[in-house]
């Protein structure tokens, strides 16, 4: 256990108590990278090579997938990328209710 851990209150991260499901907060994000690409008038396909992934990969992240059946797991630098693509900061893309992290 971290000892010195901040609350993630105190960092300006406020969490609302609920424990989505992996899959769900996955499929949360995926309806948020949908809704803003849209709003933005851009393809997957252009979203996708504008943020340096592949298409199939988007495509994937917009179902919340990695692979049929497990949730979406996107590296910090992916999820970067496409925020700086879409102009919106990270928060737009990350569900506020995280999964419970504590195990699988």
């Amino acid at each position: 256990m971290v000892e010195n851990r901040v609350p993630l209150s105190q960092a300006g991260i406020v969490r609302t108590g609920a424990n989505p499901s992996k899959a769900d907060f996955s499929r949360a994000m995926g309806v948020n990278l949908q809704r803003l690409r849209l709003e933005r008038g851009l393809s997957q396909e252009k979203l996708a090579h504008m943020a340096g992934i592949s298409s199939y990969t988007y495509q994937k992240f917009e179902k919340g997938e990695s692979k049929p059946g497990t949730p979406m797991n996107p590296r910090l630098f992916t999820l970067l990328s496409l925020a700086e693509v879409l102009d919106v900061a990270l928060e737009d893309i990350v569900p506020a209710d995280w999964p419970d992290l504590s195990g699988d």
